[in-house]
Formats: structure tokens, sequence, C-alpha cells
């Protein structure tokens, strides 16, 4: 019983042993919330070994092979280069914003379009009368100068011209201070009143317009045609703007030249049409523009759209000013103004024209995709026309608002912006100068009125064709004339230029829609990101997030390293050894080992017991020390 009591000390001594032991392995098992590795190549070494990304176990697993190590690694980064390659193309492609185009067929009751239908010819307004008669004759005596060609006019306007001769001689200077010159070659000379015979193809005809500086701009033309009737505009202009109140030129004769108004079978009346007065197109009309209930088909065909019988005879007008005959029609969108010039076209007398629409609706995407506007409101142009935003009426705005500033007035074919007045030779002497130096820069885009304008994001528009016949026919001209002249109390001069008849009407039931949208979104973006990657590195998703892994802990272990360094490198100069510095330093070296835990090995040395017969004294002195125990 004592033996046993003797050997417990020793066995609870191996027993903790063991114990501390099997603690420090745990704790070496044991791993932290955040952990680093010690350096570069560790980390390297840790990510080729179990990254799922294809090839990067090469740059490890024949790290013996110094040649196979070197061909992965130029394969692995080029295949990187090559990838990110392929990547800036698709970011390329994307931060271009292409579009699709998407066609779609729409059948529903179609909306009528506005019709605007001039006489083509200008009126010889009461107000104006007697200055026009007055140009007239001047133009007369200008033709018999050039041409040898003596103009026949109405001896009623004689008549009243020997009346107003006092009012006249403001007309007659401003139009001798721009007459028509012949030009040859480069050099403009006046032509005497008897100047010989010469060879009239060898001459160019024009004006010249100077300003107060006898800077002069000359306007040329090869037809005499178009120079006499430039010129006559120019000054017939003049005479408009002198006119203080507009209104006194809003003389519409709508029965005189609309003979017939028919849409869907139903006789039209003065609630479905508008009037205004254009400078060279005379009286103009405007069907279905918005101002009453707006006309809708419900059936294409020419008996489901609006047919009219006009009046192309010319009587009492300005044959100077304008040289053909008919009428001019223009189709556009409601609130939309009627530019003749540029969508217009012109209806031949003792013809039938039938115009067939087909509607179109083009839909552009905004914003990065394209530079059009939604509503003008972002253009720095103002609008001066009472009417929606289009291309055509910023660029008309545009040239008058640079006219009112360059020029000091605005042009009469346009809108009158606020606070100005029209451009008239008696108040802006040096206007015709300015506007045709203007109007040049405005052609070659100096003005930047191209570049401001922009196209609506939305915008309709109508596709035309037109079909003509002979109307009426000669079998049936008579009674047609007849009933006409009995209904309109018409008197036909001219039978076959007297009247034209005019059919417009949908070709079809549905329209036409273009539209756009996004050919690369960000799904598309990441779909072939996604499919580039694939093709390189045979990848997924989460191997991109074990790629941001490896940067982030690149970043995060040169932070931890370059903070050790730093602090070493504070630990290495202090300003002075303290006392004992020697007994701290070897303190300081001594720490790292004492604070480190360490690894020690218990060794057991177990022996067999004896005997009882081995435990019997065998002399004197083991004798004493049992009988003592």
């Amino acid at each position: 019983g004592s033996v046993k009591a003797g050997k417990m000390p020793e066995g609870e001594k191996m027993r903790q042993c063991k114990q501390e032991e099997e603690q420090q392995q745990k704790e070496e098992k044991r791993e932290g919330l955040i952990e680093f590795y010690s350096s570069y190549q560790e980390l390297f070494q840790f990510f080729c070994s179990n990254t799922t990304i294809h090839g990067a176990i090469r740059l490890v697993c024949s790290k013996r092979n110094k040649m196979k190590t070197a061909f992965w690694s130029v394969l692995f980064f080029l295949t990187f280069g090559l990838m990110y390659w392929q990547f800036g193309i698709l970011y390329r492609e994307y931060f271009s914003y292409p579009v699709n185009l998407n066609l779609n067929l729409n059948s529903d009751r179609l909306t009528f379009p506005a019709v605007t239908l001039c006489t083509l010819n200008p009126y010889r307004y009461s107000a104006i009368r007697k200055q026009l008669d007055k140009l007239d004759q001047i133009t007369q005596q200008t033709l018999l100068d050039l041409y040898d060609y003596n103009m026949s006019l109405p001896q009623s306007d004689w008549s009243t011209l020997s009346a107003q001769r006092r009012s006249s001689r403001s007309l007659l200077h401003h139009v001798q201070r721009h007459p028509l010159r012949r030009q040859k070659r480069d050099n403009l000379v006046n032509l005497p009143e008897n100047s010989p015979s010469v060879d009239k193809n060898d001459w160019k005809i024009g004006f010249v317009l100077c300003n107060e500086n006898n800077d002069c701009f000359h306007q040329a033309y090869s037809s005499g045609v178009d120079a006499v009737r430039e010129w006559y505009s120019f000054h017939y202009i003049n005479i408009l703007a002198q006119v203080p109140d507009a209104k006194a030129l809003d003389e519409s004769d709508f029965e005189n030249f609309i003979y017939s108004c028919r849409f869907n079978e139903a006789t039209c009346d003065k609630a479905n049409y508008t009037h205004f007065h254009h400078p060279l197109y005379g009286n103009c009309y405007t069907f279905n523009d918005n101002s009453s209930s707006v006309w809708t088909s419900s059936m294409p065909g020419i008996n489901n759209g609006l047919s009219l019988v006009v009046r192309t005879e010319q009587n009492d007008f300005i044959p100077l000013l304008s040289t053909v005959t008919g009428a001019r029609v223009m189709v556009h969108d409601q609130n939309e103004p009627a530019f003749m010039d540029d969508g217009g076209f012109n209806v031949r007398p003792g013809i039938e024209t039938s115009i067939s629409m087909r509607k179109e609706v083009t839909v552009r995407l905004g914003g990065s995709y394209s530079d059009c506007t939604e509503d003008g409101s972002d253009v720095p142009v103002q609008n001066l026309y009472s009417s929606r935003y289009t291309e055509q009426v910023c660029i008309r705005s545009c040239f008058q608002l640079n006219m009112v500033e360059r020029c000091s007035c605005a042009y009469y074919f346009y809108p009158l912006p606020d606070g100005a007045e029209y451009c008239d030779y008696t108040k802006h002497t040096a206007w015709g100068y300015c506007y045709y130096k203007l109007l040049a820069e405005f052609k070659a885009d100096v003005l930047g009125c191209f570049h401001k304008c922009r196209k609506p994001c939305k915008m309709t528009e109508y596709q035309l064709s037109a079909g003509y016949s002979r109307w009426p026919s000669a079998v049936s001209e008579d009674w047609v004339f007849f009933m006409l002249s009995q209904q309109n109390k018409y008197n036909i001069t001219s039978k076959r230029n007297g009247v034209a008849k005019v059919n417009i009407f949908f070709e079809q039931w549905n329209y036409k829609t273009n539209g756009e949208s996004p050919a690369f979104t960000v799904v598309t973006l990441l779909s072939q990101l996604g499919n580039q990657w694939s093709l390189w590195f045979g990848s997924s998703v989460l191997s991109v997030m074990e790629l941001a892994e490896l940067v982030l802990d690149f970043f995060a272990i040169t932070f931890i390293l370059g903070f050790r360094w730093f602090r070493s490198r504070q630990k290495l100069s202090p300003p002075g050894p303290p006392p004992n510095s020697q007994d701290n330093a070897a303190f300081q070296d001594e720490a790292p080992a004492l604070s480190a835990p360490r690894r020690f090995t218990v060794e057991a040395v177990v022996t067999t017991l004896p005997s009882y017969n081995s435990l019997e004294p065998r002399g004197p002195s083991r004798d004493g020390e049992v009988g003592h125990e």
C-alpha cells in the first residue's frame, strides 16, 4: 500500500503533460476569424492550388520543371491578355450605344392629317394695291431697258397710279437704289438707257446690295427669269412689311377658290378649315388642323378621304411673282406649321390628282442613344412658332433670331420675335445686304443652326403617291362647267386651265411604326463577358470572386508587410541607448522565444516491478533501510 501511494504523483504528472500536449495541438489546429499569409509566395501557391480557374494549378505542380513552369506562365498570362482584349471590344461596343430597328404594323382607325392648299398666286391686296401697281410700272421699264421687252399691264392699274405719284416717290427712290444690273465676267456695270446691242448670252443679270460703309454684296443669276423674280420679290417684301396691321392682308376668298369640299362623302364647312396668308403662295387654307373635331378614317380608299375642286385660273394676281398655274398642296401632321417650300407639291389645272398616303411613325431612343429631343425644351433655340417642336421650326427660328441680332430687324417670311419689327428699307436701309450675307452663312452652317436643332424623338410622316387623269373628260366637261357656273357664279374663260380636282386618302388601313430598342443592354454585356471568361478559362462567377479575393489578399498583405517594415525601422533607430540596454536587448531577444508556445516531449520510463522474493533484504544496509521503512 505504501508503494502505490508513492507512485501516484509521477502518473499524475504524466497525465498532465499529455493533456497539455493535446491542448497545444488543438490550439495549433484552431483558425482565427481573419488570417493572412506570411508571404506572397504562400498566397500565390494557395491560390493556384485551390482555385477553380483552369490552368492555374499547372503553375504550382510543375515548379520542379522550370521549362513547363515558364511555358504555362506565358500561356496563362497570354490567355488573360486575350480575354481582356475581348473585354475591351465588348465595352467599346456597349458604350457606343447601338440600337435595333423594330418594325411594327398597326391596324387601327387612322387620324386624318392636316391638308394645306394654297392658290399659288399672291393676292393683290387692297392695302398695298397702289404700291404694287407702281412696282409693276418700274419693272416694266426695267425689262424694257434690259431685254427690249414691253410688258403689258392692265389699264386700270395705270389710272390709279396717276393719282398717287406723290406717295410713290419713296418706292421709286428705294427701287432705284437697288436696280437690276447686267454682269459680265466679274464686273458689275450699270446698263445705260441707250446701250448698243450686245450678245445677252454672255451676260448675267443681278442686283447689288450695299450697306452704310459701301460694302456691297453681288447677287447674280444665270437665268433672267430667276433674277427678275428675286428682284421683284425683294421689293415686294418691303411693301408688305410697311403694312402696320397684318390683319389688313387677311382677305379670304374661300368660295372663289374652293368650289367643292367633301370628306368621307360628307360636305365640309367653314369650321373645318383655317386661313392664313403666304407672301409667295397667296391665300392658304388648312383643313383638319385641330381647330374643330379631328377627322378619322375607318376605311381606306378614295371615297373615304378628302376631295376638293379648286379654281386654278389666274385673275388679278401678280404675274411677276408667280410664274406657275395651279394650286399647291401639303400634307402634314396636326399642330405643325405648313412649310410649303419643303413638303408641298403642285396640282396641275385640268387634272384630277389622286394622292394616296401611307402613315409612318418614327420613335427614336433619346439620352445616350441619340441626340433627339422630346419636346425641344433642351434645344438652345427659342421656338417662334405657335406649334410643337419640329426640326424645321427650330431651323427657321434660329435664322430669324440671328437676323434680329445681326440686322436689327426680322425677315418677313418668319414669325416676329418679341420687341422686333419686320425689315423695311424705309427704316432699315441696309437690311438687304445684311440678309443676303447672313443667308450665305446660314447655308454654309456658319450660324450653327443645323447643329443646334435636333430631330424630335417622335415624328409622324406621310409617304405620298400621286396619280393623274384628265378632269373633266372631253365628253363631260360641258355639263360639269355649266353646273359649276350655276353653283358658284363662275365665269369660265379657260375651261382647260380653270379648275382642278384633288383627292387625298389613305392607301391602306394599317400604318408602320419604326421603333428603336437598345441592341446592347447590361444583361447582354454580362452575358458576353461571361462567355469570354468561360471560353478562355472555363470558369464561372465564383471563379471571378476567387480572383477578386486574391487581389484583396494581395493588398492586405502588402499593407501588413509595409506596416511591419515601418515599425521595424522605428525600433532600429531609437533616440539614445537607455541604461542596461544590453540586458533589455537580451530580454527582447528572449521574449519572442518565451512568448511562442514550446513543444516538449515527456518520456516515461516504466520498469517492471520486482517480484515478491526480490524484496527480501540483501545486506545489512538494506535491512536497516527496510526496517526503517
